[in-house]
This record gives structure tokens, sequence and C-alpha cells, in this order.
């Protein structure tokens, strides 16, 4: 029989279970999108920046329990325009399909329209790329592409399909069926003896779990309540134990996370580190000490010993070698519990809390109030995306994420603009429930116009914008070395003005009196099916843990000299005004 590659692509993707993709048709993808409007089960979602739709993909892959996010875009422009959501999915480990046209492969002519090698563009950023050459290649590749992006540490893949192939027939076989990966395979029961031995010899243990442990949350809390060990999140992580378990101890355990966690893991001797690369920020700026008692686990084996030294290490899925970890370990016998660690965690939790509602906000927002009264209000199952920025570990400290929550962040690749379109994506993934966002203002106006994707398809997301007119983050790196803040400080933008350029509602929290009240009128709308803009009148007079611990580590990592001159250039700054 023959059929034209579009056909084949979305044949493949509907078995696949695909259910949207995004982009904006091109010259040399039409003929795929009016082959995705025939589709009963995959919609193609019209973005206003490829970009926004990367974030979208991405966002559908972390929010969703059934489907892989996935674009479809023109090349060249296309491809470059996404690459900062391809780069997120790469570096967090989110599985993507990326479908982009490609130049004519039939005509021997050069300088054609959108002609450059995608492939090697790409090759930085995906797990892997492909280009279709002939019409029995279309299914088949899509296929392994989607085996390679969802196996193993997941990631984006690209498959560039052809225009000519696209649009005209050619003559194809019996097409193949895809038949799903294997379970995952048992893991060494050596290995795993091993980390129960560590583990059962630790005075005091912990427990340090990421984004790759989120499929495994019931293990890690019956391992956690089984050693009577605290357990603390990566960023990404953050949903990956649920903060209303009594051993939460919070986000990271190094200098830079709450008194809790510090406290908690004060002493650790014998850690189980699950899903988690001990990157730059969970570990405040490599500053974090890991014990020599490290039992590291993870489904990519580069991970593992990477930057802290593994005293066994476990390449697998979390659940998979959790559950095999938990039947060896109450095999042995329950140790003596710790009875007394979680009143100290909830004494030190209530301790910080009452730290930031000391605070005086001037008239402002204060951050602990937001997050308790957003906490209050906001069903557990709700979905919370953040952006990059100071806000994002405001959340990460004072709004805990409880069982059946999730938290969907840019990390490592740390894109600015993420949670605007990632909204839409989650929202899109997840209908039944709610979802709302947390953006600094500087991140919300690189991509706030993609709201009116969200207007255009009836979506109540809410987006609590941070408005303090500076990118504070940054802002408060610059005050102390430099005694300045070049580059940093915003124009004021009208935000109410955005929400009727977009078709959003508006809704004013200009103080701690409108909390309540502005978060009830959101929701409100948002039921609707009316995407919100919340203007919050934040206060970032007061730092983070995170900020204040990860200066002091960032400066003590430099050699001497330099530690020199720039505490004098700083005084001489302050002295001098």
């Amino acid at each position: 029989m023959k059929k034209t590659a579009a056909w084949l692509a979305v044949h493949a993707m509907e078995q696949l279970g695909i259910r949207f993709t995004f982009g904006i048709p091109g010259v040399h993808n039409t003929e795929l999108y009016d082959e995705l409007n025939s589709s009963e089960t995959v919609t193609p979602v019209l973005v206003t920046h490829e970009g926004g739709g990367a974030f979208m993909a991405d966002a559908v892959s972390r929010a969703a329990d059934d489907t892989v996010g996935a674009l479809a875009i023109v090349p060249a422009a296309g491809i470059t325009h996404a690459a900062s959501g391809i780069g997120e999915s790469f570096l967090g480990g989110i599985p993507m399909l990326i479908f982009s046209g490609g130049i004519r492969t039939d005509t021997g002519r050069r300088f054609q329209l959108h002609e450059i090698d995608q492939l090697r563009l790409i090759e930085p950023l995906t797990k892997a790329a492909f280009r279709v050459e002939r019409h029995e290649d279309v299914v088949p590749t899509i296929h392994e592409a989607y085996r390679i992006a969802t196996g193993g540490q997941p990631g984006p893949v690209l498959v560039e399909i052809p225009v000519n192939l696209q649009l005209f027939p050619g003559e194809v076989g019996e097409l193949p069926r895809w038949t799903p990966p294997p379970p995952p395979a048992s893991p060494d029961p050596e290995a795993v003896r091993r980390a129960a031995d560590l583990l059962l010899a630790a005075r005091r243990p912990g427990l340090f779990v990421g984004w790759g442990a989120r499929g495994a949350q019931a293990e890690v809390a019956a391992i956690a309540e089984f050693l009577q060990a605290p357990v603390s999140t990566t960023l990404q992580g953050l949903a990956s134990f649920p903060a209303d378990h009594p051993l939460h101890a919070g986000f990271g355990f190094s200098g830079s996370a709450v008194p809790a966690a510090r406290n908690a893991f004060e002493g650790c001797d014998g850690m189980l580190a699950v899903g988690t690369r001990f990157g730059e920020i969970p570990t405040g700026s490599f500053s974090a000490e890991v014990p020599a008692g490290l039992v590291h686990v993870d489904i990519c084996a580069d991970v593992i010993g990477a930057n802290y030294p593994a005293a066994v290490g476990i390449v697998g899925d979390a659940r998979t070698v959790l559950a095999a970890l938990l039947e060896e370990l109450r095999a042995r016998g329950k140790p003596a519990p710790d009875t007394g660690l979680a009143d100290r965690l909830a004494r030190d939790r209530r301790a910080w809390r009452e730290e930031w509602y000391a605070h005086d906000s001037k008239g402002r927002v204060n951050p602990a109030r937001f997050f308790d009264e957003l906490r209050r209000q906001m069903p557990d199952d709700a979905v919370t995306v953040l952006d990059d920025g100071n806000h994002t570990f405001l959340t990460a400290e004072l709004f805990p994420i409880h069982r059946g929550g999730r938290v969907l962040t840019p990390t490592d690749f740390n894109a600015m603009g993420y949670a605007v379109p990632a909204a839409i994506g989650a929202k899109l993934a997840q209908p039944g429930k709610e979802v709302f966002a947390i953006v600094g203002d500087g991140c919300f106006l690189m991509t706030c116009m993609e709201i009116m994707t969200a207007t255009a398809r009836g979506l109540g997301v809410i987006y609590f914008v941070f408005s303090d007119g500076e990118l504070s983050q940054i802002a408060q790196a610059q005050e102390i070395p430099y005694n300045r803040k070049p580059c940093t400080v915003l124009a004021g933008a009208d935000l109410e003005g955005v929400a009727r350029a977009t078709g959003a509602a508006h809704v004013a929290m200009q103080n701690g009196d409108r909390i309540a009240d502005a978060i009830a009128e959101a929701r409100r709308l948002a039921a609707t099916g009316r995407p919100v803009i919340v203007d919050v009148a934040i206060d970032y007079s007061k730092r983070t843990a995170f900020t204040a611990g990860t200066a002091k580590s960032t400066f003590k990592r430099f050699p001497l000299s330099q530690r020199v001159r720039f505490a004098g250039r700083a005084l001489l700054r302050r002295v001098t005004g």
C-alpha cells in the first residue's frame, strides 16, 4: 500500500498514545498538520512561539501519567526557538518527541529554505536524532525514538521528516505494531544486601530523594519509617516525598537548607540517595557534606558517584530497587527507632515559620503568610508550576507539597520563562486538577503572551506573579559584592494591561490584607475556564535560606586571593557609596 509520511507519523503517534503536539505550521509540515487535524486522539495545539511549545511539551510529560509531550515544528528556526525547552527536557531527564519537517531530498538543489543540518545542531540537547529517508522507515523510526526518549534516563529525541516524504505517498509494507518495553529488571541482590548493611549500621541515617524517586513514594516512606530517618528532596523532586509526612525535612540538607533539614542531617553517617545527581542547586553549590556511607540509586549509571563517591551504587528503576531494599531491611529486623526525630523536625519547622511571620513586610505581602493561605485553599492534588528565580526558593522553603501534589520546575538547564507555558501544558495533561504557577515578574515577561493559548483553549490556569520590579535572585546576589544592581531593575509592567491583551482576568494583591480574598477570587475565575493573572506585591526583603547559604558557600569556593579581592571591593564601595 502507499501512504504519505505525514499519515504514517500520525499513525505512529496514535499507537504510542501521544495526546498533544505543540508548534506552529509552516511550509515544511502543513501536510503533517492536515493529518493531525483528522486524528481522533492527537490534538495539535497552536502556540505563539515554539519556545513556549517546548515548555508545554516538557510539562505534559511531567504532569501526565499516560502520555509523552511532543512538538510538531518547522525546521531551522522552529528548532532554535524550541531549543530552551528541549534543553530543559534534556537536562531534566524528561521524555519528549520532536517531530520536525525537513527540506526536500528529491530535487538535488542546494540553499533551500530552512536548509541546515538539524541533526548536528540539536545533538547536544537530545538523546538521539533521526532523519527519515524512506516511507517504510517512518513508523519504526518513531517507535525507536519513543523507546529512547522513555528508556533509561529519559530525554528528548528528534525525528526529522523531509517535506517531500510528507507530501507524496510511498510504498510501505505491513506496518509494525508498537510493543511496550519489558518491566524493569530486578537489582543485583548482593548490592541490595550491602546497601542494607550500610544503612542498618548507620547511627544517623538519612534519605535524599530527587525527581527519579517520584514513582516510589510509598517505598521511600516505608524505608524512612523503618529507619526513622529524615527525608530531604531536591528542587525538582519537591513532590517526591510529601511535606505532610512527619519525617519530611525540607529541600536540600546543606548549609543552604532550612534549619529543619540542616539540623536533621547534622552528623548523618549513612545516606540513601535515590533519583538524584547531587547537582549544584540541591547541594547548595556543592557545599553539602555527603557521608562516606552513601548508597546511591539511579536509573543512569553515569550519575552514580559522579560528584560524591558512593559506597554502594545500584543502577535501576527506583521503585523496583527500593522494593527489594525494603524487603531486605524488614528481613533483618527493625532497628531501634529515634522516637524524637519527628518532634524535632516539627519544632524546627514551627520556629522557621515564626521567624518569617515576625518579619516586617512593611505593607507588602509576606511570603510565609501568602504560602500558608495558598496551602489552606488549594487542594492537595493541585499542580504547582515554578519558574527560575527568588520565588522558586521561597516556594521550596515555604509551600508544603502534600500527598498527591505535583511540582514542575526548571532545574539544571534553568531556563527563565518556563512557568507560563508549562502551566498550560500541565492543565492540558491534568484538566481535572487545579493548576497554578508561581512566577517572578522578570520570568513572566519573557513568555506572558503565551497566555493567549490558554485563553483560546479555555484553560483556567492561575498565574501568581511575584512583582517587585527586579530580577530579584540576581539583584540580591549583586548587592553584597557590587553594592549596585546593573541590569536587574525592570521597567514597570502593567499586568492588568497584559491580562487585557491576552484575554486573562486580573486580580490585585496589593498587601497582606488581600491575600485570602485574592486567592479565592482567582480560583473562582479560573473555575470558569479563564486564565487569571494575580499581581502579588511580594516582599523580597528577607532572604531565603538557599540564597543566604549558597552565597556563602560559593564565596568559600573562590581562591583566597579572589576572596580578598571581592571582599575589598565590596567594602570600598560600601564606604564610598
